[in-house]
């Protein structure tokens, strides 16, 4: 077993990006207890030779811990050392970039010494200085690691899971015994009580920000999800975006691409980095969220979403023939009008009428569309790949 301090090399870097907020420093302030007037009160900073508040130079220096911590070497590294010079002050705004490069190693100790430099948006240095770092290795064999992984670890990537779908999908999984990464974009009190709630089904759950249509914060997530759980089972997109009714004579390029964009761009990131993770073990499941609308005739004034959904539909069975080689199943949940905030501004009358004409005589749960994510999900389906779940209390049947 070759160790990780063997793998590094000097001249190995990393880095990593952070705008600087002013609830970073309210949050630092109630943290350390320093509230140094230059750092926090504009009168005050206005009548120094900086005119404007400085951040506090531990702050941006805190972010070295993080590059150290999550990238280079990552899990294990214990920093013990550091020294720092600041050359010139942060502001409230600046884009900083924290970088660390490897630039000695001290076999007998397994220690490396990092140069760690921070620079602002104009490619400024603003903090420089070296770090002393001792990687500490895990105990467990790496080929036991993998098989124990595998065999025993269920893992479940919840895209959207603080909307109504999403956060179904997440306990049903929980319940199955699926270790949760919960995603989410803009609710993170949601995804706190979330995680909370699903902490009670004894699995193993962390939450992630991320814009699922950034390949940069999709490369982020699959670094966290990898720290944290290693493996995946499975991702599920359950992320979506208002749908406006626009008539053909007002809609514009903008407002087909944000369809897009939600529908093909973040699955197709999504599966950029987690085809390497699943390909490793050679199994894996994919479920994508489709929409009656495409398989009966579509609402009036939904060409985005109708023409969205229609590519992901070709996009999925394509990836279905290419993976199943490798032992990832790629499969479709199609929910029938679903009471989710997806359908808020859905008239009223329209909603009963839709119930009225179900043979179940209801619209679908959330409950009910994770039901059937939670099948895709488990190995029972494993023998099947390309296919089509229709959640719609039979208004379409095929």
């Amino acid at each position: 077993m070759t160790s990780r301090f063997e793998q590094i090399k000097v001249g190995d870097r990393a880095e990593i990006k952070h705008k600087v907020s002013q609830e970073n420093i309210d949050k630092f302030v109630e943290l350390t207890g320093d509230d140094n007037k230059l750092h926090t009160d504009k009168n005050y900073a206005s009548k120094t030779t900086f005119k404007k508040p400085v951040v506090h130079g531990m702050l941006g220096a805190s972010f070295i811990s993080t590059v150290i911590g999550t990238k280079l070497p990552g899990d294990g590294a214990l920093w013990f050392s550091q020294s720092l010079e600041f050359l010139l002050p942060v502001r409230i705004g600046d884009h900083l970039t924290i970088t660390a490069e490897v630039i000695k190693k001290y076999d007998k100790l397994q220690t490396i010494e990092i140069q760690t430099d921070i620079y602002n948006q104009d490619k400024q240095k603003v903090t420089t200085g070296i770090a002393k770092v001792k990687i500490i290795e895990e105990l467990v064999q790496k080929q036991e690691q993998e098989f124990t992984t595998f065999n025993k670890n269920k893992v479940a990537l919840v895209i959207g899971a603080t909307g109504g779908i999403g956060r179904a999908t997440s306990l049903v999984l929980a319940k199955e015994g699926f270790d949760i990464l919960v995603h989410y974009f803009s609710d993170h009190d949601g995804a706190l009580e979330l995680k909370h709630e699903l902490q009670k089904s004894n699995v193993k759950v962390e939450i992630c920000k991320a814009d699922i249509t950034n390949e940069g914060d999709i490369e982020s997530l699959f670094e966290f999800l990898q720290r944290k759980f290693e493996t995946l089972t499975i991702f599920v997109n359950c992320a979506t975006i208002k749908l406006p009714n626009i008539k053909i004579d007002n809609l514009e390029w903008e407002d087909i691409q944000k369809q897009i964009d939600i529908n093909i761009k973040s699955n197709f990131l999504l599966l950029k980095f987690s085809l390497p993770i699943m390909e490793k073990v050679k199994y894996g499941k994919i479920v994508f969220l489709e929409t009656q609308a495409i398989e009966s005739t579509p609402p009036t004034d939904w060409l985005p979403y109708v023409t969205a959904k229609s590519a992901l539909y070709g996009f999925g069975k394509s990836l279905a023939v290419e993976l199943s080689t490798k032992g990832i199943r790629v499969n479709f949940v199609s929910p029938g009008m679903t009471e989710t905030e997806l359908i808020a501004n859905i008239p009223e009358k329209v909603r009963l009428v839709t119930a009225a004409k179900t043979p179940l005589r209801r619209l679908a749960k959330p409950e009910d569309v994770a039901q059937a994510i939670a099948f895709l999900a488990s190995d029972k389906s494993d023998f099947m790949t390309g296919e089509t779940l229709r959640v719609n209390g039979g208004q379409v049947m095929i």
